[in-house]
């Protein structure tokens, strides 16, 4: 195949998975622990589990499978234009079947896609032992999936974070069985910093397993607004969805000043839907702060060389960090059109690639929405 646009963010949410994946492949003692359709829920059928979860409406909008309602999200609209809600409403599950995924893809111009996957319904579940089996049955129907077109797919495996001993053994699982291309590990508010020793083992996995290493972006802890009046509630939104890929720069942070890419040269490290424009800032304070008072840490190269050396953003659109890739690194960056999330560009990937990339020489923009992805995740006619 020739690659001329690949998507290095999009997603496989739990809510367009087969109804009966979970309860048909988990152990006999996690059945009743796992997601399941509730055919009968009020506004129709309805991801739930026993332990009270609720993961959104069958083939509904978005990672928490919201009900689609005109007029309120443009994106949405416009996907809604397609036929995606209309064709999941009709129960054609155009995101979890392949062919029908790949018209998707045809249709936005794009050749190939990095698969990002369900570990925010996983966190929600709010049952630690079951959501290592769910994360597993997971994985093995992503597996699948990818090696149905492998030129197509490039899938994530989903590995928890709150119990390392499971994130050992889910990596290495994975590594041994083959077909995904990555690792995205748990990312949540309450995480432990990067930086622990009690990591280390996952470092250690990871990098024997020779798969890049990936954390998405989850925003900021919401603000409370009970009692609020509506616009106060509107404006805490608005202040949540703006600055939603800032708190990245924790996790970019905590890899680089802990030492994990010193002891590691060989391990790449991927910030997912993190945006871009703020990136060159957070590189040279740190490297600021590392002249002034820091070199005692364990680092033998100033912070933004390990970046340039092992970590790569992803974005769909950013007309700042576009124009800052003197400082983040030609090699460094990957667009994605975060399909089939409303926050994304599908089915309109050329024209925001146009706009914001056009004043590029042509092998600098080739890297960005194809080459580099090629080149991280193996793609191949």
């Amino acid at each position: 195949m020739e690659y001329k646009c690949i998507s290095a963010d999009c997603h496989i949410d739990l809510i367009w998975l087969p109804p009966d994946l979970f309860t048909s492949n988990a152990s006999g003692q996690m059945k009743n622990r796992m997601p399941y359709v509730d055919e009968e829920a009020e506004g129709g059928p309805r991801w739930i589990s026993r332990g009270g979860a609720d993961f959104g409406l069958v083939n509904g909008m978005g990672s928490a499978g919201r009900k689609y309602e005109p007029g309120q999200i443009h994106r949405s609209d416009v996907m809604a234009a397609e036929g995606l809600y209309e064709d999941g409403a009709n129960g054609i599950r155009r995101l979890t079947e392949p062919e029908l995924r790949v018209k998707d893809q045809d249709r936005d111009g794009v050749q190939a896609e990095v698969l990002y996957g369900i570990l925010g319904a996983a966190q929600r579940l709010q049952d630690p032992e079951a959501e290592i089996e769910m994360m597993r049955i997971y994985n093995e129907w992503l597996a699948g999936f990818c090696a149905s077109h492998p030129e197509r797919f490039a899938g994530l495996a989903a590995i928890p974070s709150h119990s390392i001993d499971a994130a050992v053994d889910e990596i290495k699982r994975v590594a041994a069985r083959g077909a995904v291309r990555g690792v995205e590990i748990a990312n949540t508010h309450d995480l432990k910093p990067l930086f622990h020793p009690d990591w280390y083992p996952v470092w250690a996995a990871a990098n024997e397993a020779k798969l890049p290493v990936h954390f998405h972006t989850i925003g900021t802890p919401k603000t409370d607004t009970e009692g609020f009046a509506p616009l106060q509630q509107r404006q805490a939104f608005a202040v949540s969805l703006t600055g939603f890929q800032m708190a990245m720069s924790r996790i970019l942070m905590e890899i680089i000043y802990g030492g994990v890419l010193e002891a590691y040269p060989d391990i790449k490290i991927v910030i997912g839907e993190s945006g871009i424009g703020w990136i060159p800032y957070i590189l040279d304070h740190m490297d600021l702060e590392w002249e002034e008072q820091f070199k005692d840490l364990t680092l033998k190269m100033k912070p933004s060389d390990y970046w340039h050396r092992q970590c790569y953003a992803t974005y769909q659109s950013d007309k700042v960090g576009t124009r800052l890739l003197d400082f983040l690194g030609e090699d460094n960056i990957m667009w994605g059109s975060d399909f089939p999330h409303p926050d994304g560009v599908w089915p309109d990937s050329q024209h925001f690639i146009d706009d914001e990339l056009g004043h590029l020489p042509e092998e600098i923009r080739y890297k960005v929405i194809c080459d580099n992805a090629v080149k991280l995740y193996g793609f191949a006619a």
